[in-house]
């Protein structure tokens, strides 16, 4: 079976940090879990994102409840600047001096 992208219980589920996962999972039943781990096999199959998704899954099936809400924001990407500190002045590096080793026109 081929979980789609639509079929996902969380939205942003492929933009979400790995580090924010496990909060986010929390709210998701049996079902919901699953269809996380069976999208993830199909497309990403990255190792860690599995281990998170099996173990709440397993605590899910040994009796923990979901707790929470499922969030639709994105928390985890903060708001885009309008405005921009970047200018020729903050964008070009100091001036430096290489080492001397093996470069006769460079005195030490």
């Amino acid at each position: 079976m081929t979980t789609e992208h639509a079929d996902l219980p969380l939205p942003d589920y492929d933009h979400l940090p790995l580090g924010h996962i496990a909060a986010r999972i929390a709210p998701l039943d049996v079902d919901q879990v699953q269809r996380l781990i069976d999208y993830e096999t199909e497309h990403g199959d990255r190792l860690p994102v599995q281990l998170v998704l099996g173990q709440r899954l397993e605590a899910l099936q040994n009796g923990a409840t979901p707790s929470g809400r499922v969030h639709t924001d994105h928390p985890e990407v903060p708001a885009a600047s309008t405005s921009s500190t970047v200018s020729p002045a903050t964008t070009t590096a100091p001036a430096i001096n290489p080492t001397s080793h093996g470069d006769p026109t460079n005195p030490s």
